[in-house]
């Protein structure tokens, strides 16, 4: 893959790149050691929207945490496409991990006072990652694939330019104005795969000559889903803990336990091995990563962080009334899970799925009748009603696909 033209030659002298063989595609042990720092920071977008609700500001609060969720998935998802080209087990490659994970803990302990006092040391750390990892990439890549590191130096000017409008909402004291500086820039970072990072005079990106290991994006991807389910269990087990053992209380728990259960089963039970092998039968595996794994699957993790919110409320007030917010939180957050989880299994080859789509129906048919139908229930029974819902599209979706498969089997004449 090397070029010979002299024209061609920038970048770092020292291969970086992964290695083709066997175990090309595996994910290596420091870059699950560098996800522990997302363990926290999902866990303090958790926490920061709970506190907001309890203040009474859950719009400005959902508002917030979105923004700040959106950040911390970008700078994950751009770390795993780096490291999908370089090497995590070469020396170089290894200590800009290990210097990301430094400043990636400097953002998530800086999550809760992002709209206070940290935003500036919030935004320093994100804006850092963002582009010296992007460029110490485009150097990695420059000398070897030189077409893919100038794809990667086209991202770093990208995010240079979203960096004007986070560093000028970080200097502002009103907050409302920082939501918007902070929306203009997430927007152009997320609208940059979509223009093919467009650059005057550099042109725009080719998506369908980007070299990608399928394999291990949809394991890296499979990784964070773990753990943010894990993180739900952490933020149910913590609230659990804090509390006497009770009748309530314990179906809380029992109900928030069974309803992580049914997340990891609705992604781990079909979709996670599904999209590996669809990457690499695809004729443009470049561009179904970035829909299916940068796209899509942030809409999964806010349903996660959204159902580690209700969960927590649940187990705060088993008791007590459901207020309209907790209601739109206990069946709004699987419903969103659902949706992200039906829209990445159609984007790696699945048809629509009946059991998701009836399931987020039914889920927001509580969420708009629960109140006038069956009002004053406690927060505890609204719990357990949507985690029975879950379970149903667990059963509903292995019947979809043991229908389809009979239907497949049957066309093929076999």
């Amino acid at each position: 893959m090397t070029t010979s033209s002299s024209k061609r030659q920038w970048g770092f002298r020292t291969n970086l790149l992964r290695e083709d063989g066997e175990h090309a595609d595996r994910v290596s042990f420091l870059e699950l050691f560098f996800d522990l720092v997302f363990v926290f920071a999902v866990t303090e977008l958790a926490h920061t929207l709970v506190y907001a609700i309890d203040k009474g500001q859950a719009l400005e609060g959902i508002l917030q945490t979105t923004v700040l969720l959106l950040a911390v998935w970008w700078v994950w998802v751009y770390t795993a496409w780096s490291t999908n080209w370089l090497d995590p087990d070469k020396t170089p490659v290894r200590w800009m991990l290990l210097i990301l994970m430094l400043f990636g803990l400097l953002m998530s302990t800086s999550i809760p006072e992002a709209f206070g006092d940290r935003a500036l040391v919030f935004v320093t750390a994100y804006v850092v990652m963002q582009i010296a990892r992007s460029l110490f990439t485009a150097l990695g890549l420059g000398r070897f694939t030189p077409e893919t590191g100038l794809n990667v130096f086209r991202l770093t000017i990208w995010f240079a330019v979203s960096a004007i409008f986070w560093f000028a909402g970080a200097l502002v004291d009103d907050l409302t104005l920082r939501l918007g500086l902070w929306g203009v820039a997430i927007t152009i970072e997320y609208l940059g795969p979509v223009s093919g990072y467009r650059v005057p005079f550099l042109g725009r990106m080719v998506t369908s000559r980007l070299a990608i290991r399928g394999g291990h994006i949809a394991e890296r991807a499979g990784l964070f889903m773990i753990i943010a389910i894990g993180e739900s269990i952490l933020v149910t087990g913590s609230a659990f803990a804090e509390h006497p053992i009770e009748p309530a209380g314990t179906l809380a728990f029992l109900s928030s336990l069974i309803g992580s259960i049914a997340l990891w089963l609705l992604y781990f039970s079909r979709a996670e091995s599904g999209g590996s092998r669809f990457i690499r039968r695809h004729d443009n595996p470049s561009q179904v990563a970035a829909n299916s794994y940068t796209y899509l699957h942030v809409v999964l993790v806010a349903g996660i962080v959204l159902v580690a919110v209700a969960d927590e409320l649940v187990l705060a007030h088993p008791e007590s009334p459901v207020s309209f917010t907790g209601l739109a939180l206990i069946y709004g957050a699987p419903a969103v899970y659902l949706l992200g989880n039906l829209l990445f299994k159609r984007s790696i080859g699945a048809p629509w799925l009946r059991s998701h789509l009836l399931g987020i129906v039914t889920l927001m048919v509580f969420v708009l009748g629960a109140t006038v139908v069956v009002p004053g229930l406690s927060f505890v029974v609204h719990s357990c009603v949507s985690t029975i819902v879950l379970i149903g599209v667990v059963i509903g979706e292995e019947l979809d696909f043991r229908r389809n498969r009979t239907l497949q089997l049957a066309a093929s004449g076999t």
